[in-house]
């Protein structure tokens, strides 16, 4: 997460740190020095998502077609230059990194309660000094580059250490990333994802040596500068005295500056003075407040040294040794085999959050676009809980006398005060016949098995009764019935307008391009639609988890956003449905599309009728619209609906949403010989 204002300082107080830099010449130096290696970016992926987002729509659930669009075009423009890219994403949140984590997540619920205010107030998106990324964006960035062919890694540690661990073994010729971290690792040079112009392949790069000339230090005291500034490691409120002492003895001290500007310049000149040994920094300790933890300078130091690197801070019989704090625990899944799959499935990317539940009994999930005063919508956390108890059983064996283990769960909701993990109770699905090992969902063969894989997934989402009719369909189009059902189950303020919106949307969705998607103008923006928005995508996420668990039954790619949803889609079909348009308006007059509607929406009915659950008409207008235009509502297509379902081979749409069955298991499964052919980019 980097040393705070430490980027800034450079820009604005030593500027000859950094300078524009040709990525192309680079890459043609490096290929005429090393001939046999191609040149190699290594690429802190979570650090650039934000700079990677830019259709002019965020706040409505993401506007996914353009976004893997975008992707691909980024990625053209390196592979012109004869560059490879290498994809880093965060694996896990590190125990020592806890609290400036839930430090952000309620920092971040603050700018999104702002967002909401704004929309409310004015009816569309605020402008881009407030954005935030759209909820899950890093999560599916992650599946997008893999489907695009990328190298794409998912650390089992903090994401800039092995981003640098990498750079540095593989000789690569930068990071691109935004984390000045990157200043302090002795690792290959740093590239600002920031500055970059794609079209022209120009950014800035920054010198760790010459940061350390303009501020009289070596590279061997890089390290122990972080950890004086504050770090994610040595918190900056232990750090304030010691501060003052060297603003008092600094020669540097210009009041011009700011106050940061001159922390970093006196600390810069205390440094200086000290000699880099062991003794110094248990000198330096005893400066400090420390309290209990006396090791946390030497921690703070150490994690700055790559593989086979060593500081004169450090006593030299001391080797690195950082590791991944879950690998040193004792894991909650017994099953070495179990383990060691998930964990190569972690790194390639492959699976989602599995090993973590396995090896240490913990999870999290980050903020999302949810509006804290819509007290009729839970938040996503708690509607989705019951479908991650299932999964939980199925991938945690229970003890003696059929008690599972706990799972920890980190998950942003308003009124969670992240004092402490939630303590999850795994639940058994309703799977017919019993739930099948995870020895059996992961490695056996066969008709069977793949039958129990998807009728598990399905007892996930209380839809074990429907495995006929979903198998059926289309794979995203299951995906997406089998999400909405459950959806429309467990919350029961949502109403039969919001149903028609979500199933128009994946009906008009197919076939439009990312540029037809982006061309598509909204007159306003409601915000209960971008909550749903939010939601929905979440619960994306929730069926990765659950495939994952199951031994895949879906292709991953068939659960991917760009399959089945738009933000500005979705808003668009969610006031014309709660405005009462006709089912010709809502479906854009294209009648081939009315008997898969009904069917859809008949079978989610029909699931929720047999949870007692009745969706009931509940137009909202939009708050924006005339009373004229109020009353184009349409109480035939709005009332409340009848379950009865088309059978899916006797409809218009036969080859556009129904197939025969096909088991799919499987496709993405272990040892599958290609995994990147089964990736497809939808029309552009």
């Amino acid at each position: 997460m980097g040393i705070k204002g430490l980027q800034g300082f450079v820009a604005t107080v030593c500027p000859d740190v950094c300078r524009m830099v040709d990525l192309r010449e680079i890459a043609e130096k490096h290929r005429i020095d090393h001939p046999d290696f191609p040149p190699v970016i290594v690429v802190d992926a979570m650090s650039c998502v934000r700079y990677w987002y830019t259709p002019e729509s965020w706040v409505c659930g993401g506007q996914w077609r353009e976004y893997l669009a975008i992707l691909e075009d980024f990625i053209k423009a390196f592979m012109a230059a004869g560059i490879k890219l290498v994809f880093y994403f965060d694996g896990v949140v590190e125990e020592k990194k806890r609290d400036e984590w839930i430090k952000r997540r309620f920092q971040n619920n603050k700018e999104i309660a702002r967002i909401f205010q704004f929309i409310k107030t004015h009816r569309k998106q605020p402008g881009r000094g407030m954005f935030v990324v759209p909820s899950a964006l890093p999560t599916f960035t992650r599946f997008a580059l893999k489907s695009l062919g990328q190298k794409t890694v998912c650390t089992l540690q903090e994401a800039d250490f092995e981003v640098a661990a990498y750079g540095l073994e593989h000789n690569c010729i930068g990071i691109l990333g935004q984390d000045s971290d990157y200043l302090i690792y002795n690792t290959c040079p740093y590239f600002s994802i920031e500055k970059l112009r794609l079209d022209r392949l120009v950014t800035l790069m920054y010198s760790r040596e010459h940061l350390c000339r303009a501020l009289g230090l070596s590279l061997t005291h890089l390290p122990l500068f972080a950890c004086l500034l504050g770090n994610d490691v040595v918190p900056e409120r232990l750090l304030e005295g010691f501060w003052h002492k060297c603003l008092v003895t600094s020669p540097h001290k210009n009041n011009s500056y700011s106050r940061r500007a001159n922390v970093i310049l006196a600390v810069a000149n205390y440094i200086s003075k000290v000699p880099c040994s062991y003794s110094s920094l248990e000198r330096l300790k005893e400066m400090l407040p420390l309290g209990s933890d006396m090791t946390l300078l030497y921690r703070g130091v150490q994690s700055y040294l790559l593989p086979g690197q060593q500081s004169p801070w450090i006593p030299p019989n001391v080797t690195n040794c950082q590791t991944f704090s879950l690998q040193e625990q004792t894991a909650m899944c017994q099953d070495k085999e179990i383990l060691q799959v998930a964990k190569e499935q972690h790194i390639r990317s492959e699976n989602y959050t599995i090993f973590n539940i396995l090896s240490s009994g913990e999870t999290e999930c980050s903020n999302s676009l949810e509006d804290e005063r819509d007290t009729e919508i839970p938040g996503q956390a708690l509607i989705y809980r019951p479908a991650r108890q299932h999964i939980y059983s199925v991938l945690l064996e229970s003890g003696k006398g059929g008690a599972y283990p706990l799972v920890k769960e980190w998950f942003v909701y308003f009124g969670n005060p992240l004092q402490q993990p939630e303590l999850i109770q795994p639940v058994q699905p309703s799977v017919p016949g019993g739930t099948p090992n995870l020895k059996t969902l992961w490695f056996a063969k066969g008709p069977d098995v793949e039958k129990q894989r998807y009728s598990t997934f399905l007892a996930c989402f209380h839809l074990q009764d429907g495995m006929e009719e979903l198998q059926a369909l289309e794979a995203p189009v299951a995906a997406f019935c089998c999400l909405l059902a459950y959806l429309m189950m467990q919350v029961s303020s949502l109403s039969l307008e919001d149903l028609n919106a979500f199933v128009a949307v994946i009906l008009c969705l197919k076939g439009k391009s990312a540029a037809q998607l982006a061309s598509l103008q909204l007159a306003q923006v409601d915000s209960r639609a971008v909550h749903l928005g939010a939601v929905f995508v979440r619960g994306l996420t929730t069926l990765l988890l659950a495939n994952s668990a199951c031994g895949f039954p879906f292709r991953m790619d068939d659960l991917m956003p760009w399959e089945m949803f738009d933000g500005k889609l979705f808003q668009e079909k969610y006031q014309q449905s709660h405005r009462g348009c006709s089912l010709e308006w809502l479906l854009e007059g294209n009648e081939s599309l009315y008997a898969p509607f009904h069917n859809l929406k008949s079978f989610i009915c029909k699931a929720c009728a047999a949870k007692k659950r009745t969706i009931q008409s509940r137009p909202r207008g939009d708050g924006f619209i005339t009373g004229t235009q109020q009353r184009e509502f349409n109480p035939r297509f709005q009332q409340t609906h009848r379950t009865s379902f088309v059978p899916p081979y006797h409809n218009q749409m036969r080859g556009f949403l129904w197939r025969n069955p096909q088991p799919q298991g499987r496709d993405y499964r272990l040892g599958h010989p290609d995994r990147r052919r089964r990736f497809h980019r939808p029309p552009q």
